[in-house]
């Protein structure tokens, strides 16, 4: 069955750790058929939600904010699978992830499609447990969403300089396996 997957890379910095592994996920999910699109965060305006509760205001509909969260909060209510690319920054996932995560606030009142989510992650700590917090707060994110489940974790780990994860073709090579099986 094709799915429709939405890869969101959160690091800020272009074609950094997580982002490879993102590409390799894609590559993985497109080679096993599936329709993929990506966005990357470093580029948009997301401003920091303020808790008004307006997006859940059927008269609203959408954020106060005009930026470029709710476009993305769209393409998300609309994919089938979800893998978030995240550096690991203080043990926690990025700051822009968590952000865009507080406003995604809009896709509870709706009917959203994903079910499906995924987790890859790049930190200077070689240590798997570096990624307990951001799997903690993703998963605190999905609870929040009867029908969504985490249902895989690439851990990128001794991978801080620009381009360490090519030193690591397994961790590349679980990206694109996890991504081929979705």
């Amino acid at each position: 069955m094709n799915k429709k997957v939405l890869v969101i890379s959160t690091s800020m910095r272009q074609k950094g750790n997580s982002d490879q592994l993102a590409d390799e996920f894609i590559k993985g999910a497109e080679d096993a058929g599936h329709t993929v699109g990506k966005i990357t965060l470093y580029d948009k305006a997301i401003h920091f939600c303020k808790g008004c509760l307006a997006c859940q205001n059927s008269t609203q509909g959408h954020c106060v904010f005009q930026d470029d969260a709710d476009a993305i909060i769209k393409k998300m209510a609309e994919a089938d699978v979800i893998a978030f690319a995240t550096p690991i920054y203080f043990y926690e996932m990025s700051g822009q992830m968590k952000t865009l995560l507080d406003r995604s606030k809009p896709l509870f009142p709706i009917a959203y499609k994903f079910r499906d989510i995924y987790l890859l992650t790049s930190a200077a700590d070689g240590e798997k447990s570096a990624m307990d917090g951001a799997i903690k707060g993703l998963q605190g994110w999905i609870d929040c969403f009867e029908e969504a489940r985490l249902k895989g974790v690439v851990y990128g780990t001794a991978s801080d300089a620009m381009n360490a994860i090519l030193t690591h073709p397994e961790t590349l090579q679980a990206a694109y396996e996890m991504g081929s099986h979705v």
